[in-house]
Parts: structure tokens; sequence; C-alpha cells
């Protein structure tokens, strides 16, 4: 073998995970090896360019959850960012949290539109306090996991020690607040529109702590000048200039474990100490020769884990419409604000019958002309009662757009089988103008009237898109379903340091997939845990 294709460690994927693994070992003088599937680095942290415009393709904002800023710090990458406000909105009732004390805002927002569910209101929102309390001790401190010394006795003794002890109480308390957000919240009411405003924008069956830390989170959120994606494209050159190297268009697809080689689609051939794998997991056990595993227990243990893997299912997926418009930024800044949350109508999604898409689709009688039919009123149906995500990049940079004018991302929750369905039946491109469309009149109702006017071009990305430009099975977005019987990683707060490893031999895993609930913070601080147990192993 060619010595240039030896490497002492090889990191699988370059989303967040990725990078970061490949950052701190470059750091760390180890010779690494990035290799991606496709053609650019970032996952779900990227931004692109269309007439002018800048999108971001996934993440909309950071937070920081003491960790990003901490993690450039620590590898000595400048990054400016500005104030990321988030406003939420139900109708034509909108509201921005601006801090802990918009709390009272947004108690006052939900009684106006739920005023016979105020003593239900206020109970849910002493929960949000005392959860918010629980993040403020969480997050209190720089992630310890990003000091590179525990020498600072002073620091140790008045700040890490005293912080590690109230951490400790604090994932106690955490452990009871495990129950998904649904089940929870009609503990306190039962109204079920006033349940679905408020929690309807989370995944299936996210944890209550998860869901309802977020009020929090928002609170945190900030926004990188230049678009999400220049955090990738900062770490992809800490990376080149230390060393490292990136190869993109490759796609693993097989591993010899005992001989600790992979191989490519294309046929090139590596060979690794140590592997950190930071793309889709079920790629990992797919691409496994179970016949290079000479131990029988080792390779029957694999088998049985691969399985587990194969058979769970990915989170939710969103579809998002990429808009640019003439809509001048202090009109979009008055209507809704640079980030936004916003349900259009007071009626929720369990107003409508939310397994009505599959029943069509197995309904073997149905004629294919009539389940288009079908699923295109239920398609219009979810688009008037779920919560939509907006974002504006060009109110927190002006660079991002034209000179007078706007473009804004607006997302939601999709389901990714209802996508394929319809990719499958050949009505896809028909299907995502329908998206397009309705999405734009429902908003055009309350929250932006004049935008049906204003719209110059506008893109629809799926569940299905994701997919492919990322991997991601199901076009997950943070990584396993709450919904798994058994989620297989590790989803323990005080066991994270466990997730990053695997039953094969000198191969680690890292990012989304490795911890759930996953989002950008804990792929960022699980490609650090898995950087330093490499480098302690290699050196």
């Amino acid at each position: 073998m060619d010595s240039s294709q030896i490497y002492d460690a090889i990191v699988v994927g370059s989303g967040i995970a990725g990078l970061s693994s490949a950052a701190f070992l470059c750091r760390d003088g180890i010779r690494t090896l990035v290799c991606e599937r496709g053609e650019t680095y970032g996952g779900l942290v990227n931004s692109f360019d269309k007439d002018g415009f800048t999108f971001d393709g996934g993440i909309r904002a950071f937070e920081n959850s003491g960790i990003i800023i901490p993690m450039l710090k620590q590898l000595g990458i400048d990054l400016e960012f500005v104030k990321n406000p988030v406003s939420i909105g139900i109708g034509d009732d909108i509201i921005t949290l601006t801090s802990k004390e918009s709390l009272k805002d947004y108690q006052a927002l939900l009684e106006r539109n739920f005023p016979t569910s105020k003593e239900d209101i206020a109970r849910i929102i002493e929960e949000i306090k005392k959860i918010m309390q629980y993040m403020d001790i969480l997050y209190g401190i720089d992630n310890p996991l990003f000091l590179d010394s525990y020498s600072d006795t002073q620091y140790m003794f008045s700040t890490l020690l005293p912080w590690l002890a109230k951490y400790r109480k604090t994932l106690k308390q955490i452990r009871k607040l495990q129950m998904p957000v649904y089940q929870y919240l009609r503990g306190f009411t039962a109204n079920q529109v006033l349940v679905d405003c408020i929690a309807q924008h989370f995944f299936k069956d996210t944890p209550a702590f998860f869901a309802m830390s977020y009020f929090g989170l928002y609170l945190d959120y900030t926004y990188p000048k230049g678009g999400t994606g220049i955090l990738a494209e900062k770490m992809s050159t800490y990376i080149l200039e230390r060393g490292g190297m990136i190869a993109f268009d490759t796609e693993i697809t097989s591993i010899d474990v005992d001989e600790r080689v992979i191989k490519a689609r294309d046929g090139r051939i590596f060979s690794y100490k140590k592997l950190i794998w930071a793309a889709d997991m079920k790629a990992l056990y797919r691409s496994v020769i179970p016949e290079s595993i000479a131990n029988d227990k080792k390779r029957r243990f694999i088998g049985n884990w691969r399985a587990l893997v194969e058979h769970s299912h990915g989170g939710d997926s969103i579809l998002s419409i990429f808009v640019a418009t003439s809509l001048t930024r202090e009109y979009v800044k008055n209507h809704c604000g640079a980030h936004a949350f916003h349900t259009p109508a007071r009626k929720g999604l369990h107003s409508m019958d939310l397994n009505r898409w599959k029943l069509i689709i197995e309904n073997g009688k149905m004629s294919r002309q009539r389940a288009h039919q079908e699923l295109e009123a239920y398609i219009k149906e979810f688009f008037t009662c779920t919560t939509y995500e907006i974002s504006c990049p060009v109110l927190r940079d002006a660079s991002l757009a034209p000179e007078g004018q706007t473009g804004l991302i607006i997302s939601t929750l999709f389901e990714y089988d209802l996508v394929k369905f319809i990719k499958d039946s050949l009505w896809y491109d028909e299907f995502k103008e329908l998206c397009i469309k309705t999405s734009l009149e429902v908003l055009g109702k309350d929250l932006l009237p004049d935008l049906a006017d204003h719209v110059l071009f506008s893109l629809c990305s799926t569940p299905m898109t994701i997919e492919q430009l990322t991997g991601n099975s199901e076009g997950a977005i943070t990584g396993w379903a709450f919904t798994n019987e058994t989620i297989p990683s590790e989803c323990r707060f005080a066991h994270i340091a466990k997730s990053i490893r695997t039953p094969i031999n000198d191969i680690y895993q890292a990012g989304q997939w490795s911890f759930s609930p996953s989002g950008l913070p804990v792929s960022a601080l699980t490609g650090r845990l898995a950087a330093k147990e490499v480098s302690k192993k290699l050196k």
C-alpha cells in the first residue's frame, strides 16, 4: 500500500462532529484524513448562495450551551457572532424573547389565545421556570471537557468543583422529566390545542426536559456573521492548515476490522490506526465485513448490534422552503423578526387525523388518482395546522441578501415516509410546488400579508433532500427517533463520555447518532471526546 494512504486517524463524515474530531486530532499532531461522501463539508451546518441571497441549508442558529464558544476558543478559531432574537407567535399575535423576563410575555400570549386555561398556563409556566433553573446550572460554566489543563487550583476549587456538585444534583432532577412532552403537558391541562401550540414543533416523543428547556435555549441563540456554514468553513481551514486532509466524494463502503482498512465506493483503499465514524450509523454497520472479525464472540456481538441499529428509526425530518423576496428588511423585522416559531391557527395538529396519510398509502384498493387527491387534501390541511420555523438571515447580517430585498427560510417537521411514497408515485415535483404554494398562502394570511406579491424565487427541500445531501437515514436531523423502543446510543447526560464507544475494535463514533437527543453542541462535544480518546490511545 502507498504510504500516502496510511493515516494515524481517519474520520468518516465532515459534519460538525467530524470536523471537530479532525480539528483536535490535527492540533495534537495526529496524521488525519477526513472522508466525506459528498462534495462539500458541514453536513447540517451549511449555507448556500443563489442570486445574491445566502440561505442556511441546515441549522438556522447556534446555541452555545457552554460548548461552542469554548471549543472555538480552545482551537483559536475566530468567529464573529451577533444576537439572534427569537419570536413566538400564534395567528397574528407575536412576541419577541429578549430576557428571562420575556417568560411573562409568553404567559400573556398563551392567556390571550386560551383565556379559559389561565390556571393551567400558570402551572406550565412555573414548570418552565424550574427547568430554566436547571439549564442555568447545566450550562453555568464553559464545559470542562474543553479545558486543556486542570492545573489552575483557584478555578478548580472556586468554580469547577462547586459546579460539579450542583451538576450531579441537577441530573437527578432531570431524570424525572424523561416522559414524552405531550404526556407531560397533559398532566397540567386537558386543552389539547394549548398543548399543541406549546409542543408541536418538537419531535415525536421528545423528552419533557429537552422540549421545555428550549425557552431558555432560545435566549442563548446566536448567529455567526456570514451564515451558519461559516463555522464548517473555518474548521475545515483549520484542519487543512495543520496538515490534515479532506477527501470529498469518498463514500466508505467496506471496513476490514482486523486489518484496519477501509475502502471507498470508487475502489480507493486507506488504512488507519484509529477510526472515528461521524456519519450515518447504519452506514457504519453495513460497511463492516463480518468475515474480517476473527473472534467469533466479537463477530456475533457486533452482528446483534448491527441488527438493532438496522431496525431502529432515524429522528424526525423537516421540509424547508427557501424564498427570495422583495420585501424590505424593516417589513420582515416588524412582522416576524429574525427568527420566529409561528403557529398560524389556534386549532393545533391534533384537530386533524395525523395518521390519515398512512391509511391512504396503505389502502391497496384506492386508485392512484384518488390517493393523490386524498394526500393533497391532507397536505393542505397539515400546512394550516402545523408550526413553522421562519429564519431571516439578512436581519442578522446585512450582507446576506441584496439591498432592499430579504431571504426567508420557512421550515416545518415533515414525515419522511410520506415524501418517499410521493416520490415513488412520480409526483414529487408537483408535491414540492404544492408545499411552496400552500405554506406561502398560510403565512400570508396573518404573519406576512404582502408575501405573495413579493416572491422573486423559491426552492423546496424535503426529508429526502436531506437524506441525499447528508447521508442521514430517513433525513433525520437529530439522530435516533425518540419513538424507538431501544435507542441504539447513549442518552444519559451523566454518561455522555461513553457515547463515543462502539463494539468494534479501534473504531469510535461521534455526532448526532452517538448521543440522543443530539444537536450542534452535542455533536461538537462528542467529536471532541472521540478525538481526545484517539489522541490518548495513539500517544
